[in-house]
């Protein structure tokens, strides 16, 4: 993030026939910085063959967040763990073949510094993209607790609710009950719910935040860090950190 405003394109080196645009970088899908907005916009209307995330692997927590909503989108995706020299010269490591299994997509471990990496990624980038292969899993609210169960009944409930709104209007439907769970007015625009279908949206939302305890954005962000945290304690290896930090 801070570093692309605007999207750019090119070509992949040695690769006729592929187009790669460069998005402003994001921590999220929310759409309230013009990065955040030129970007989702990008992935909703110009719906593109794949996607590359590009994560840094020395704060790789942070990043999974934005990685989680990307898959909701439901595009062939893989992801790039950069900076691994780094984790690896602090004694750290991040066991790749599960973290793939848990997320549903490739992972890549790169350093784009020392160009280490970069051949195998687009390697992967262009067969998922060529073949269309879309993530494994679309579902993170499998968690233990009633507060996820309740996440996960709401998030399903909306979905089956918009389904057809969401193949008319081109939205991934998960993407799409996500954000409505989140109160975002462009993609409830974007479904033209009727007013009876508005309120029974509603209703499940104030279903889940009585039954999770939490108001509805807490609760689907809470589910999210909850995946994400099982999944690193099982895939990440801690570096030896320095006194000083």
């Amino acid at each position: 993030p801070g570093v692309t405003v605007d999207r750019k394109d090119g070509q992949i080196r040695k690769l006729a026939n592929t187009l790669v645009t460069d998005l402003p970088g994001i921590y999220s899908m929310s759409p309230y910085t013009s990065e955040e907005i030129v970007t989702r916009e990008f992935f909703l209307k110009d719906k593109p063959k794949g996607i590359i995330n590009i994560v840094d692997a020395t704060n790789i927590e942070r990043n999974l967040y934005l990685t989680l909503q990307l898959i909701e989108l439901d595009i062939p995706m893989v992801l790039a763990l950069n900076m691994m020299d780094e984790v690896r010269e602090n004694g750290g490591t991040i066991h790749i073949n599960e973290l793939e299994e848990a997320l549903g997509i490739p992972v890549i471990p790169i350093s784009a510094s020392r160009n280490e990496g970069i051949d195998e990624l687009i390697d992967h980038a262009v067969h998922v993209a060529k073949y269309q292969e879309r993530p494994g899993r679309l579902d993170f609210c499998e968690a233990e607790g009633s507060d996820h169960g309740a996440v996960h009944r709401c998030i399903h409930s909306i979905m089956h609710l918009i389904e057809d709104h969401a193949e008319e209007s081109g939205l991934p439907v998960r993407f799409a009950a996500s954000k409505l769970i989140e109160g975002d007015q462009r993609i409830a625009d974007q479904l033209k719910l009727d007013q009876n279908e508005t309120e029974m949206v509603e209703h499940i939302i104030l279903q889940m935040e009585k039954e999770s305890g939490m108001d509805r954005t807490a609760a689907l962000a809470n589910m999210r860090f909850s995946f994400i945290d099982k999944v690193c304690r099982s895939t990440v290896v801690r570096p030896r950190e320095s006194r000083e930090h």
